[in-house]
């Protein structure tokens, strides 16, 4: 199979090192991830602003997801044949555009409008970014033959991005005026700046190398079928829980447990994405099966005490049980991320990553909607048993498709 990177880690005197684009993109993915968890601790102030109730609050959040969804579908592979920067930087420019319709109007339907643009970026850089931070690393250390940095750093730019985001936007909404605005401003500029270094990060795809046809999508190494399908299932569940925290957390913070402070409301997606990040960076390089297993227990462990402390209101208990929940999301979605990449052709990478982004990402919306639709019958506490329930069983049936079936990782090519 041919290999469409460059093959030597050389780059122009306009563009930066492959070692330095290699943290620009990894600060560009994060930037990008922020902004799509930015709107988590303001939901409760959209909603007096413009008199609407949670279901919508699932509405919006879940409409980044189609963003996302329908960006990866379409477009998401493509930079395995035009070029890993020419996808990511319109990925940039989307969010800045996202950034500029939500500080023009803070009404519903221009929150709609932002979040669809910010799933269309956050959807293009995906699966792109994964595959670029792969590529760069390959030309920057090539003497290093089965690297982990580059999945580390991606999933760590995701969720680390994804946990900032409510925290720097809670703060702002706290402490500075135009709280529906000011926010949006800063993620906007730190964008803007992130997309300036990205325009001289140098490309890793030889466009002059592509084949003449375009490789298969889902072009999997042979007997790495089950193994993707189980790390499929592992993104769906890590990014499900996520996905309630961050839509509902907020308001479960205001409604169930009678706290209306702005950037405390922010705090739950914060501990579980924050918990998502440092259980990557701390407990990354274990192995497939103990970051497995481990993971599944503090994930199992994590939807329990997220059921208790709604019952039984307690912010304390509430953010715990983020945080374990959390690093068990973190823990299985890298080990998910891993085995995704490690199952694709190298000339599909970006394809077959696309395809899991899918799928987790529908994680993250599907079961927000789905809480949305019935918390108004049956409560939060109900309903969000429910939920968990089903995430658990989706975990534990990934987890035990990539234990019992997964390979050893390829070496690199």
């Amino acid at each position: 199979m041919q290999n469409s990177t460059l093959p030597a880690p050389t780059a122009s005197r306009r563009h930066l090192s492959h070692s330095v684009g290699f943290w620009v993109v990894a600060c560009a993915y994060a930037a990008l991830s922020a902004f799509g968890t930015a709107p988590t601790p303001l939901w409760p102030i959209y909603q007096q602003a413009d008199r609407f109730g949670p279901l919508w609050v699932t509405v919006a959040f879940a409409i980044m997801v189609v963003g996302i969804v329908a960006s990866l579908v379409f477009l998401g592979h493509l930079s395995d044949r035009l070029g890993r920067r020419r996808i990511i930087a319109p990925a940039l420019f989307a969010v800045l555009a996202a950034s500029y319709v939500l500080i023009a109007s803070t009404s519903l339907a221009g929150l709609l409008a932002g979040r669809l643009l910010t799933g269309l970026g956050i959807g293009l850089m995906a699966a792109s970014a994964t595959a670029y931070l792969a590529d760069l690393d390959r030309q920057a250390r090539p003497h290093v033959t089965a690297p982990k940095l580059p999945g580390l750093v991606a999933a760590g730019a995701s969720l680390g991005g994804l946990a900032l985001g409510p925290v720097v936007a809670g703060g702002l909404a706290e402490w500075l005026p135009d709280p529906l605005r000011m926010p949006y401003v800063v993620l906007g500029l730190i964008v803007l700046v992130c997309l300036a270094f990205v325009l001289v990060t140098p490309e890793t795809v030889d466009l002059a190398a592509a084949p003449p046809t375009v490789a298969p999508r889902m072009n999997l190494r042979p007997g790495q079928h089950s193994v993707f399908t189980g790390a499929a299932l592992l993104g769906f569940a890590a990014f499900g829980a996520t996905g309630v925290f961050s839509s509902v957390g907020a308001l479960v913070i205001r409604n169930d447990l009678g706290i209306h402070d702005v950037f405390v409301g922010g705090m739950a997606t914060f501990a579980v994405f924050g918990a998502s990040a440092a259980a990557q960076l701390v407990l990354g390089r274990l192995g497939s099966r103990q970051l497995v297993g481990l993971g599944s227990l503090c994930y199992l462990v994590g939807l329990a005490a997220t059921a208790v402390s709604i019952a039984n209101p307690s912010l304390a208990l509430f953010l715990i049980a983020a945080a374990a929940t959390g690093a068990g999301a973190g823990m299985l979605f890298k080990t998910g991320l891993s085995h995704s990449a490690e199952s694709a052709m190298p000339a599909s990478r970006a394809g077959v990553l696309s395809v899991f982004f899918v799928v987790a990402y529908l994680g993250m919306g599907v079961p927000s909607v789905a809480f949305g639709l019935v918390v108004g019958s049956f409560g939060s506490t109900a309903t969000i048993i429910a939920v968990n329930v089903v995430l658990a069983v989706l975990a534990i049936a990934g987890a035990a498709l990539v234990s019992k079936r997964a390979s050893r990782p390829a070496p690199r090519s």
